[in-house]
């Protein structure tokens, strides 16, 4: 499991051609990790890289196998935030860099230390090679039951340059869905082969609850109420966004509401660079869902916060009004979010969710292909598929 940031830790994002990303690149291209620290007091970050098997556990290979280089250094490029009325420092950490490269691909794991080496947050990324194609389709469910909540997974695995050894055991695939890792589908095998071909056409195992297109808000004029923030103010020394109140969209017809898939866009629009000239907002969260009281916890997520489950986005109930209620701090932009139910240990119920599940909803669905040779010590990713429910057959 990642762990994650301290309070005053924002805004952790990958960047790639200037967008925010979901961590996956292929194995040798230029990203970015950048984070923001309230605390504001350019204070030391230092970090390291893990690599990982398929099950995210560390794999056995030492650090120069797969890194050239090395790793613990202290993150040098950061700057402060400039004429926002919330001060922070921006960190910005740029791979491959001078001292880091990496070897091979796979899982990894970046961990941010501070002076005394103490961990203070970690992050998952995934590095692919492009050694075989992966084409896939989206589905409605077979199973009647759920076939208006459900999408299915159908792909194959094709390679001209890998004559796969025993696919059964050493082929292993991720799937996705929006890029978040706390759903993911593992430990799926192939269903049957054709000559060098891996077909996958399962009914239940590759099927992901649809949900419905994510939520936002847009203050990249943070002083003005619009379609989304019914109010601005700044007590309290910062601007104070109050979103208009939520209905809980599970018993409502799908609406066709287009989304980023639960990203995020940070934007000023009186900024010449929104790194550090965006500022940060507290955005008052209301939502009604009067079916959900005393059964599980609510909470606020998206990109924004790494689709977090915890104490600093889980929604308190107003009983005098009647409605669920929390103030989290945002940078400024173009934010998507959604409102998710969990239990005790942070397992987030899509069966049930509070906005439904729909067959329309359109989500990005990726399958990560893995694959470790007879004698091979480590999982090597060998390609990735994606597809978007906007296809979706039957």
């Amino acid at each position: 499991k990642e762990i994650p940031p301290p309070y005053n830790i924002k805004t952790i994002s990958f960047v790639q051609n200037g967008q925010n990303t979901i961590p996956i690149f292929r194995l040798g291209d230029t990203f970015q990790f950048q984070f923001d620290d309230l605390y504001g007091n350019e204070a030391n970050y230092f970090y390291t890289i893990t690599h990982c098997d398929y099950d995210w556990k560390p794999s056995q290979l030492f650090k120069n196998e797969y890194l050239n280089g090395f790793d613990d250094q202290r993150i040098q490029d950061y700057t402060n935030s400039l004429t926002t009325l919330q001060l922070y420092s921006h960190y910005r950490l740029t791979f491959p860099n001078r001292f880091t490269q990496f070897r091979v691909s796979g899982n990894y794991i970046l961990k941010i230390l501070n002076d005394d080496k103490e961990v203070v947050f970690t992050k998952k990324f995934i590095l692919y090679e492009e050694l075989v194609t992966v084409p896939m389709q989206v589905r409605r469910a077979r199973n009647l039951s759920v076939t208006n909540q459900k999408h299915n997974l159908d792909f194959s695995i094709k390679s001209t340059t890998i004559n796969f050894q025993s696919p059964l055991q050493n082929v292993k695939v991720m799937l996705l869905q929006n890029g978040k890792f706390d759903n993911a589908i593992t430990g799926i095998k192939p269903q049957y082969t054709i000559g060098n071909d891996l077909i996958y056409r399962y009914d239940s195992e590759t099927q992901f609850w649809a949900g419905n297109e994510f939520l936002f808000f847009e203050n990249k004029d943070i002083r003005a109420a619009n379609n989304s923030i019914g109010r601005i103010d700044s007590n309290g020394g910062i601007y104070n966004a109050h979103l208009y109140l939520n209905e809980a969209r599970a018993n409502a017809p799908y609406t066709y509401y287009p989304d980023i898939n639960g990203n995020f866009i940070v934007k000023n629009i009186n900024a010449q660079n929104n790194e550090i000239e965006a500022d940060y907002a507290w955005v008052f969260f209301t939502l009604s869902a009067p079916n959900y009281f005393g059964k599980k916890s609510v909470y606020v997520n998206g990109m924004f916060n790494g689709f977090a489950i915890g104490e600093e986005n889980k929604m308190e109930y107003n009983a005098e009004k009647a409605v669920y209620e929390k103030a989290i701090m945002i940078k400024q932009g173009f934010t998507n979010y959604q409102y998710v139910i969990a239990d005790a240990n942070g397992k987030v119920d899509e069966e049930n969710a509070i906005d439904g599940n729909f067959h329309q909803t359109e989500n990005n669905y990726f399958a990560l292909v893995y694959y470790r040779e007879n004698n091979q010590r480590y999982d090597r990713i060998i390609g990735k598929g994606i597809a978007s429910s906007v296809d979706i057959t039957y």
